[in-house]
Formats: C-alpha cells, sequence, structure tokens
C-alpha cells in the first residue's frame, strides 16, 4: 500500500511568499533595463529665435551620463529642452526636471528643493525635445536631470548657461 506525503501549510506558505517576493523585486529593480537601449532621435524644432540659448553638459552622478542640453526658443515664445547625443544608462521610472538646486556632487540634492518635471526620458540614448511650460523661470529653475523617481537618484545633471 503506497501512502501519498502530505505537504505542510508551512511550505506552501513559504513558496507563495518567495514568488511574490521575486515578482515585487522584478518589478521594482527591472534587471533587464541594465541591457536594454533604447535610442530616440528627434529633429530639433523648426523656427529657433534665440541667437545665444542656454545650454550646458551633463555631469555623471548616480550612472554615466553625458550629452548636451539647450533651451531653444521659438518666434512664438515656446520653449523647448534640447537633449543633444544623450548616452545614460536605461532605468525604471527615469523622468527629465528641471530643479531649482545647484549641480553638486553625486547630484543628491536636486530633489531638495522644488522641480518642474517635464516628463518621461524618451530613450537612454540619442536626441529628444522636451516642452518647457511658460510659467518655467528658468532664472529659477537652472538645472536639467535625469531623474530616478523610483529610487530618488539623479543619473546626470546639466547646469544651464547663457551660450557665448
Amino acid at each position: 500500500m503506497c501512502r501519498s506525503k502530505r505537504r505542510s501549510p508551512t511550505l506552501w506558505i513559504i513558496t507563495a511568499l518567495a514568488v511574490v517576493a521575486v515578482a515585487v523585486g522584478l518589478h521594482l529593480f527591472q534587471p533587464w533595463r541594465a541591457f536594454t537601449t533604447v535610442r530616440v532621435d528627434e529633429a530639433p524644432p523648426a523656427a529657433v529665435a534665440a541667437e545665444r540659448p542656454l545650454s550646458g553638459t551633463f555631469v555623471s552622478h548616480g550612472h554615466e551620463t553625458s550629452g548636451s542640453v539647450a533651451v531653444l526658443e521659438s518666434a512664438f515664445g515656446a520653449r523647448t529642452l534640447r537633449l543633444s547625443d544623450l548616452h545614460t544608462s536605461d532605468g525604471p521610472a527615469l523622468h527629465v526636471w528641471l530643479s531649482d538646486q545647484p549641480v553638486q556632487g553625486d547630484g543628491g540634492n536636486l530633489d531638495d528643493g522644488e522641480h518642474i518635471d517635464l516628463g518621461s526620458l524618451k530613450g537612454n540614448e540619442g536626441n529628444q525635445n522636451y516642452a518647457i511650460p511658460a510659467s518655467a523661470d528658468l532664472g529659477r529653475f537652472s538645472t536639467v536631470t535625469i531623474w530616478c523617481e523610483r529610487f530618488s537618484v539623479s543619473f546626470g545633471a546639466a547646469e544651464l548657461d547663457r551660450a557665448a
């Protein structure tokens, strides 16, 4: 006579908790993004009016980041933030922010003050455009950062200065 073994309810509970923990971990950390690249190559906006735009160069913080930023203004006053030759890591919940904090050290200060979220990062490589709200005071919000909202870390940032 063959008797089947009954599994302990504790083993089922531990297995279920382990599966939930792995699922939550994968959702939060998205480890596959360390191996992905999203390239975006948008054309610059037409009819740029500013002769000396605000511009800057990215410095790395939490991840190796390079490229440049410029604020371009149309003849009608619409402003666009242009990221050029951007290279950074892909990651979860990356956004482009204008911050009122200066670029310092590891960039951990960029969420200390106020910021304007220009939207999700379209791609971690290439050239892309983001509309700047008319209400944004670029004398006050003079730092651009690629901000990971999930882990509160700057991947890289650039200080906007008047081009010579």
